[in-house]
């Protein structure tokens, strides 16, 4: 029997080829855009869970506020991981890292800097699972002296030589550290990547009991099941523990005093599985991602599914009428309803494999683009294909159980007598809704469409505000030379030579940059000598010439300036500080303090107030800063005024290799700092706007099945309505009238859920726009003419058709 059902639905599927193949093809289109959403939420949701320990590691982060803003940092200080694994012992093993920058490697008297090291305390692989290749784990950072390499780094500089012993040179080092171990590249769904980790033994502040400084990412290995939340609890008397005396050393109150000032500073644990999709910390060891994110791509790829097989309904149902007859002979020859019902679900679950298959060549040839737009390396592993053979099938067979249960249902309900007599409009049992079933499925289809098209649209004009909004500072034609430090005592006369190129207009020695990476360094000032009314702030170390450079603009006062030598205990202050100090416009000539780690106090008087810019995403409100003079930079800032940028960035190159420095010319432009600060919103506006195409696409397949039963339904009235004198216009605005109130009520469900669902996102941002009318009134007059297109198409070719050939059989 269930090879009968099959022969018989292939014979259908080849003689509507057409209709099968657009029926395949949408729901392929469906499958593939699920199936390459679905490898980017699983692999979002996948990062650190390759270590063996996974669910019982916590990190320790740092969150607090005080008056000017938030402290919200994913490193602690150096003591916290012995104080925590002494004081409780539901801890089983802290550890802790610290990020070591590039060294510069020197191998073969050529010199390598992309290599990113760590330090780490000796137990480091005992707490994280990073397999060695050659070595022992537990004992190969007893020695000071060792470190260990990934994979990768040892075949670029071994080759196929085990390099355990050997020694390496690192540009600036005394010593020599010796290999004692090569370990697995580091999985990409890791929230740290490093190609060399070293111990923390030789570092001073690794040893360090100072509770008021931070850099230590720090970890905590808990019991199975442990529910951590009962550890953090215990956190705020740590804090006051140690912390607080330290407080009172540095700003002169007990740790009461400083909370009751509204000034609040803790430690709190945080899962290893969440870091990537859940943090929103400052000084992270890499970019995260969002949590928001993989929930919006995971209902886009549900709805892609949903679509896809709405449309197959619309499909299937669309074509009733070619299969009536053969209904009603099956029934009149004593076929049961069972036996239809299953005869249409195995055609379903044919046309679903079909299009499975199509869906994964469409997959692989599709993953380069779609990596492209995701930042992903996504694959399709294809040797684990015989172990999820059993999950393809199972679901496609859910899916084409799913997606043809309503045809099946449908159209086996027909009555024989009646489609035999050719009245198809009167052959579904009473009080059936097949009508407005499948006029509800387009509904649905144009208003999941549309919600798409609305959110696209508010993501793309966020970024163009972002772009276009005065940020307070001039990102453009900006060059940034990173390292600058490499020129060592040559950086002024470098400097000089940037200076004296006629195509710059200005330099600046400063690391402390308003986009991008950058130096940060937190900072509490208070005012005058009332040093119980501290404020958060940051601090920039700049140059004479940053504020000219960077085009910032002062409000009142004046700039750092070598006439006055009073100036190194100078400051100047943004708005937002001097506004929090209550010196709003007559913020000159105060004096502003901040006490040191030891207890020791430097005083400032201002001299200046520059306008507020953004130093901080849109995410943020701008906080309080302040600038001082620095003690020179290992960064180099240049503006630029010439359109020939290639030529000048080849003369620059020349000019820094005549110093000999030990590393190449690098650079950037403060511009494309700026938008890599966005990226997670670039990155979505593209997918939404890719899915949104797709998914309208696939709902016009689905309204056309329904436009061509309608069609189909309505022959002999067209026919009459044609002898009697009705025009092809007449008739084409009949048959499509009735699909643009769909696509209007699908506007009037869409509209409050988009504006919902916007608004939403755009709570995340401190400055955004408002949600436009606009913005409704394009995506609906988008998605008419679309629908329109669609059904005209089939409206038009009724309304052509010679009515003597409808009305024949009358």
């Amino acid at each position: 029997m269930l090879q009968n059902y099959f022969k018989i639905a292939w014979r259908n599927l080849q003689r509507n080829r057409a209709f099968s193949a657009i029926n395949i093809a949408g729901l392929a289109i469906g499958l593939a855009s699920c199936m390459l959403i679905s490898l980017y939420v699983i692999d979002e949701l996948s990062y650190d869970r390759f270590n063996e320990k996974a669910d019982q590691i916590v990190r320790v982060v740092f969150k607090g506020t005080m008056q000017g803003g938030k402290f919200n940092e994913a490193h602690v200080m150096p003591p916290t991981a012995a104080a925590l694994k002494a004081d409780y012992p539901e801890v089983l093993e802290s550890t802790r890292l610290r990020h070591g920058g590039s060294p510069v490697i020197l191998m073969n008297e050529k010199l390598f800097t992309d290599n990113r090291l760590a330090l780490v305390d000796n137990n480091f692989f005992q707490v994280f699972t990073l397999p060695f290749l050659s070595g022992n784990s537990k004992t190969a950072l007893s020695d000071p002296n060792a470190i260990v390499i990934s994979e990768t780094m040892a075949r670029k500089f071994f080759g196929n030589t085990d390099p355990v012993g050997k020694l390496l040179t690192f540009k600036g080092f005394q010593d020599k550290p010796k290999i004692a171990g090569v370990f697995k590249d580091i999985p990409r769904n890791s929230h740290f990547q490093f190609d060399i980790f070293a111990s923390l033994a030789n570092s001073g502040e690794a040893k360090s009991t100072s509770w008021m400084q931070s850099e230590f990412f720090t970890y905590l290995v808990l019991p199975k099941d442990y529910d951590y939340k009962k550890l953090e609890a215990k956190l705020p008397g740590t804090v006051e523990k140690y912390m607080g005396p330290q407080v009172e050393g540095a700003f002169g109150m007990s740790f009461k005093e400083f909370r009751k000032k509204g000034n609040l500073l803790g430690l709190y644990l945080q899962p290893l599985t969440d870091i990537h999709l859940h943090s929103d910390f400052q000084y992270d060891l890499g970019d995260n991602g969002d949590i928001r994110y993989v929930y919006i791509f995971g209902a886009v790829a549900t709805i892609m599914l949903l679509i896809a097989c709405i449309n197959f309904m619309n499909l299937s149902t669309a074509s009733s009428s070619k299969r009536a007859k053969e209904i009603g002979v099956r029934k009149v020859m004593g076929s049961a309803r069972r036996e239809l019902v299953w005869q249409f679900l195995t055609e379903s679950v044919l046309i679903t494999f079909l299009a499975m298959v199509l869906a994964i060549l469409i997959g692989v040839i599709a993953l380069p683009l779609f990596n492209s737009l995701s930042d992903k390396e996504l694959k399709i592993d294809f040797e684990t294909i015989p172990a999820i053979a059993a999950y393809f099938v199972l679901f496609g067979l859910f899916v084409g159980f799913f997606a043809g249960s309503y045809p099946a249902f449908f159209l086996s309900s027909f009555r024989p007598i009646a489609v035999l007599k050719g009245n198809i409009s009167g052959s579904l049992s009473p009080g059936s809704k097949g009508i407005s079933m499948r006029s509800g499925l387009v509904v649905f289809q144009f208003a999941i469409s549309i919600v798409l098209i609305i959110g696209t649209m508010v993501v793309y004009n966020q970024l163009e505000f972002i772009q276009n909004k005065k940020l307070g500072y001039d990102k453009d034609q900006v060059l940034v030379l990173p390292d600058a430090w490499a020129l060592g005592k040559n950086q002024e006369a470098f400097k000089n030579e940037l200076i004296s190129d006629s195509r710059i207009a200005k330099v600046s020695a400063s690391g402390y940059l308003p986009a991008g990476p950058s130096y940060n360094n937190n900072y509490s000032i208070f005012p005058e000598s009332r040093s119980t009314e501290l404020v958060k702030t940051l601090r920039y170390d700049v140059d004479y010439d940053y504020i000219s450079t960077l085009g910032m603009k002062l409000v009142e006062g004046r700039n750092f300036s070598k006439s006055f030598g009073t100036d190194s205990s100078a400051i100047i202050i943004n708005q937002t500080t001097a506004k929090m100090l209550g010196w709003e416009r007559n913020a000159l000539n105060h004096t502003i303090s901040s006490n040191s780690n030891d207890g020791k106090r430097s005083t400032y008087v201002i001299i200046g107030v520059v306008e507020d810019f953004h130093f901080k995403s849109f995410h943020e409100q701008i906080s309080p800063l302040v600038m001082i003079l620095g003690k020179g930079s290992g960064t180099m800032i240049a503006k630029v005024k010439t359109k020939d940028i290639a030529g000048l960035i080849s003369s620059l190159e020349k000019k820094w290799n005549a110093f000999k420095p030990d590393l190449p010319f690098t650079y950037s432009f403060l511009d494309d700092r700026f938008d890599e600060t966005y990226k997670a919103e670039q990155k979505t506006a593209k997918i939404l706007g890719l899915f949104a195409a797709l998914t309208i696409f696939v709902a016009c397949l689905g309204l056309f099945g329904l436009a061509t039963f309608t069609a189909e339904q309505r022959t002999k009235e067209i026919g009459v309505r044609k002898v009697l004198g009705a025009s092809v216009p007449g008739i084409v605005v009949l048959l499509s009238r009735d699909f643009m109130k769909l696509v209007g009520i699908a506007m009037l469900i869409a509209a409050p859920m988009a504006w919902w669902l916007m608004n939403k996102w755009l709570q995340d941002f401190a400055y955004k726009i408002d949600v436009a009318w606009w913005m409704f009134v394009a995506a609906g007059m988008l998605s008419l003419m679309v629908a329109l297109v669609t059904v005209s198409f089939q409206s038009v070719k009724a309304a052509l058709m010679n009515p003597v050939k409808s009305l024949k059989s009358e």
